[in-house]
């Protein structure tokens, strides 16, 4: 029997993941840097400061990568996500039936916590939430299943009592390390391998047949 659903954010409950990219190429080229080399999938379900030196390669050592990042995140400060615009439009839906169904809801994320809470606060998401975790407070982000452990602990459910909703294959391969079922958001536009999931959903609505 189910007892929590743990939600990662980006591509699961917000329509971000180009969005991401695109903004993402668009400061690298401002600064000459191609990331062409790189599929989209490459960036998805992590964090740009843990992918520098796959995407300087042979450069790396010219740069100073931690101005580069801190500029990166001026500009992505400037440059905000339009959270409004682009969460899923069945994402209250969901929420609310899972949590008249009496179970624990929890958000385990990559993006920094700034960005989560302004994403859950502009939809006025907060209160369905137990937990909120960042991949910033953890020494490695996803697919090291730390997030999802401790997400585990704070939610006081044991693994086999827990769902993770994920897209990205670091994701999926998270939750599957930490031995929690993973049901991914199907993807049709990065060419995610997917396959580790336990399936694929069309739609985040899918989850309800999960707990049925």
């Amino acid at each position: 029997m189910v007892e929590a659903i743990i939600f990662d954010m980006d591509g699961v409950l917000f329509d971000t993941e180009k969005y991401y990219y695109d903004r993402r190429a668009s400061f690298l080229g401002q600064k000459g840097i191609s990331i062409d080399h790189l599929p989209p999938s490459f960036f998805i379900g992590g964090n740009t400061k843990q992918v520098w030196e796959n995407i300087l390669r042979d450069e790396y050592d010219k740069w100073d990568v931690s101005t580069l990042q801190e500029e990166y995140n001026t500009y992505k400060q400037n440059n905000p996500l339009p959270y409004k615009e682009l969460i899923f439009p069945d994402v209250l839906k969901v929420l609310n039936e899972v949590k008249s169904q009496g179970l624990n809801i929890g958000l385990a994320s990559s993006s920094v916590k700034a960005d989560i809470f302004r994403a859950l606060e502009e939809n006025r998401l907060q209160a369905f939430f137990d937990i909120v975790l960042s991949g910033e407070e953890f020494k490695e982000s996803k697919p090291n299943p730390e997030i999802y452990l401790t997400a585990l602990k704070q939610l006081n459910v044991q693994a086999s009592r827990a769902l993770i909703i994920e897209d990205s294959e670091k994701g999926i391969a998270a939750g599957v390390a930490a031995d929690v079922e993973v049901w991914a958001i199907r993807d049709n536009l990065f060419g995610m391998d997917q396959s580790a999931a336990k399936g694929l959903l069309d739609s985040l609505t899918d989850v309800l047949d999960l707990i049925k």
